[in-house]
This record gives C-alpha cells, structure tokens and sequence, in this order.
C-alpha cells in the first residue's frame, strides 16, 4: 500500500523537482551558449580561408564583423571576444561531433574528416581526450577560455581531466592552473595521491548557475537581475544608491554592477555615479564582511581601470568608496586613484559624503534588514 504523502513531503518533493529543473535548464543555457560561440568560431575560419571576398577587409576581419553583429544586437561579439571564439573552434575541433543534426551541413564535412584523420593516427593527446560531449555538458564557455589559453595540449588535456573530474568552478581552474597543479604533478612521486589531496580541497562548480557574464548577455538579462550576492546587498545597494543621490552632493547615477573587461576576465562594479561638481566618476563598492586589503586593492583595480578606460576630455581622476560591514561594525575606505595634488584630493573629500556620514548608513541599514 502506497504510503500517503504528508505536508513536509510534499514540500521536500516541490523543492527537489526545482533544484532539479533548474539545474537543468542552466546546463542547457550553458551547452547553448558553448555551441554558439564554437559555431560563430567555424564561421569566421571558414570565411577566412574561402570568403569570396575576405581580401577587402584583412587585418580588420574581426572589427568589421563586431561593428554588424552590434548593429544587429548580437551580444558577446566584441573584437576580442570573436578572436576568443575563433581560437576556441581551433583547439577543440572536437565539439563538432556534439551538433544536432540541422548544424551537421555539409560546410562541417571537412572539420569532420579532420577529426577522422587524428583517430586513425593517435596521437598522445588523443588517447586521454575527453569524449567531447561529456566535456561539453561538464564544462560552461568561460571554463573553455582557460583551458585555450592553455598552449601546451597534454598540459591542457590534463586540465580538462581533473576539472571534469573534480567538477571544479572556473574559479578552482584558475587557481589550479596558477598553482602549477600540472607540474607538480609531474614531478610527484605519488600522483594519485597529490590528486586526491587536490579534489578534497576544491571549490566546486555551482550547478550551471546563470552569473556568467556570457550566460546572462546570452538571456538578454541585466547585470543587476542576476549578480547580486544576496538579498541583503540588493537591499543594501539600492537603500545606498537613493541615499547619495539625495545627499544633494552632486551625485548622478550611472550603473549597478557595471560590467567591466579586464584582460580576459569580466568584473562587476556594485554603483557607479558621475558627480557633476567634481567632475569625475565615483565608485562604489559594498562587501558584507570585514575589511581586507584584497577588497581595497579590487577597488583600486577598478579606480586605475576607470581612470585609463573612462576618463574623457575635461574629468577629473575617478574616485572609489569602498564600504565594509562586520557585526554592525562598518568601514569606509576612499581609493583615489593617481591624484597627486593635495588640493584636488581635499576637495575629493569635501563634495563626498564623510566617513561619519557613510557609517551611520550602513550601521543603520543592516541593523534593519537583519531584524
């Protein structure tokens, strides 16, 4: 006899066939978004090698091409990111074996036969590949611009392996690949167990979660839908931004988590304003714990960043705020970056809000959204 359902079952089964779902439909949006960007890297080598008439543009291919797909609101397409896909469709030729059947055309007959020659020749490398659409369904596009990056093939098939494996986070891979995982791999005496230790202290991948800055431009989402860290920052955030802007100090809003590109890495400021009496861009920062010099120096990182990046004819150097909480207890910091004159720095901090101002703000807040 079936036994009958009680409430907290039925509670405990809902939640599990969302946490399910959802990890779903995330991996989806994750296979989707690789394959495109693999298939927009296809396109352009293919016009590269056979375009009728790819000698008019040369050297400006991939300008040309960014300035269109913008025109026509195609996302994630600027020049260095193209470049980025057309490395990726180069190093992992592979993926075309995980195309439906629509994609699967004649003008793919080629990479295909490729891959057909490399099986009959086995290489190393080959032997320990991946089946391609394991490693496609593991693995999101921003875990794949790593492993490009990566020169060396065995090097990277062995990346490929223990992240795969480990089902680390982009995070995780960068911080293996940083730490020389790979060489002193080679040079242990015990592999498997220098493996072992490694997979017990790994930061795993989030199930496919959609804060991807490639996943969420490829959903036509805002930054600000989908970056917030909690739903006390959210709250925090936009009880700051109404609070500087009637302070009456000249602030004018501008963003909230303002997507940045910094090498090849995405980097999200939390406010952003331009304030019209000094001229400049101010930059807030909100991090809810202690104070750390690594919070300070992100900050500095994106102040440095606006100012090289942003800064126009007539601006002042941009200025940053950085603002910590810890058991009510609040900091305030002020990055200001490259300025040299003591004049412009004390007016910098006359038109700002004070520190006083900003503590009491926060100290006020988080007791209120804690109670």
């Amino acid at each position: 006899m079936k036994d009958e359902p009680t409430f907290s079952g039925l509670i405990q089964s809902i939640q599990a066939a969302h946490r399910e779902m959802a990890a779903q439909a995330g991996k989806a949006v994750n296979i989707s978004l690789t394959l495109r960007n693999w298939l927009i890297g296809h396109h352009i080598a293919e016009y590269e090698m056979n375009g009728k008439d790819r000698a008019e543009y040369g050297e400006n291919l991939l300008h040309r091409i960014s300035t269109e797909l913008l025109k026509a609101k195609v996302t994630s397409c600027g020049k260095r990111q193209l470049y980025g896909y057309f490395r990726f469709y180069q190093t992992y030729p592979q993926i075309v074996e995980t195309l439906s059947p629509q994609f699967k055309s004649e003008t793919f007959q080629e990479v295909i036969d490729s891959r057909d020659v490399s099986r009959k020749v086995r290489s190393v490398t080959a032997l320990f590949e991946i089946n391609p659409q394991w490693l496609v369904s593991s693995l999101s596009y921003t875990h794949f611009e790593q492993l490009v990056a990566i020169n060396d093939s065995t090097k990277r098939a062995f990346y490929e392996t223990e992240c795969v494996r480990g089902n680390w986070s982009v995070r995780e891979l960068k911080r293996q690949i940083g730490s020389l995982y790979y060489e002193r791999s080679g040079l242990s005496l015990d592999k498997k167990k220098l493996s072992a230790l490694t997979q017990q202290n790994v930061e795993s991948q989030p199930d496919f979660n959609i804060r991807d800055p490639y996943v969420f431009e490829f959903l036509g989402l805002k930054p600000a839908e989908v970056m917030s860290e909690s739903h006390l920052e959210q709250q925090l955030a936009e009880k700051l931004q109404g609070f500087l802007l009637e302070l009456g100090h000249g602030f004018c809003f501008e963003a909230r988590q303002k997507r940045i590109l910094i090498g090849n890495e995405h980097f999200f400021v939390d406010l952003v304003f331009y304030h019209r009496i000094l001229k400049c861009h101010v930059l807030v920062e909100l991090k809810l714990e202690q104070f750390s010099h690594e919070n300070l120096g992100q900050l500095n990182t994106y102040v440095s960043w606006y100012r090289k990046n942003m800064m126009t004819q007539g601006d002042n150097p941009p200025v940053g705020i950085l603002l910590c909480t810890d058991k009510n207890q609040s900091l305030v910091e002020y990055a200001l970056a490259g300025m040299d004159n003591h004049l412009f720095v004390s007016k910098y901090l006359l038109e700002l809000p004070t520190k006083e101002e900003m503590q009491r703000f926060i100290d006020a807040h988080v007791r209120e959204q804690k109670t």
